[in-house]
């Protein structure tokens, strides 16, 4: 059984990598190469998978996975410049693909013993209604 959870967050970010030439950066980003950054309004959707407790009918209590995400990603992350405040993104460019593998280090890294029934299945962003992203977790 899955259950999944939909969050919003802002945040913003400037697409560069220290790798690549000025051109480079501008040809592979285009605008979002913008050195004053950007935002987007996200959609994270958390998606855990398990069987189904017998006692309470549920794979899990969607409260205790709604403030999990909020401690732990939510938190940290919204309304921030991901660029300078998050320090995953000191190394890597913060493409909304590196943003849901941080997302989901994160909660991996965190998650709670008495979730233990459930286990972390797929992390879903969506960036602008043109562009979303699935990371599936094996």
């Amino acid at each position: 059984m899955q259950l999944t959870r939909r969050y919003h967050f802002s945040a913003s970010h400037r697409l560069h990598s220290d790798q690549l030439s000025s051109t480079a950066n501008l040809e592979l980003y285009g605008k979002c190469n913008n050195p004053y950054g950007h935002g987007h309004n996200y959609v994270l959707k958390v998606t855990v998978e398990g069987e189904v407790d017998p006692g309470t009918g549920r794979v899990m209590e969607p409260g205790a996975l709604d403030r999990f995400v909020r401690e732990t990603v939510l938190g940290p992350i919204d309304h921030r410049d991901l660029n300078t405040d998050i320090p995953a993104f000191r190394s890597l460019v913060p493409t909304t693909e590196n943003l849901a593998v941080v997302i989901a280090s994160r909660l991996r890294a965190a998650w709670p013993s008495s979730c233990r029934r459930a286990q972390l299945k797929r992390i879903d962003i969506e960036e602008t209604k043109r562009n979303s992203f699935h990371l599936t977790i094996s």
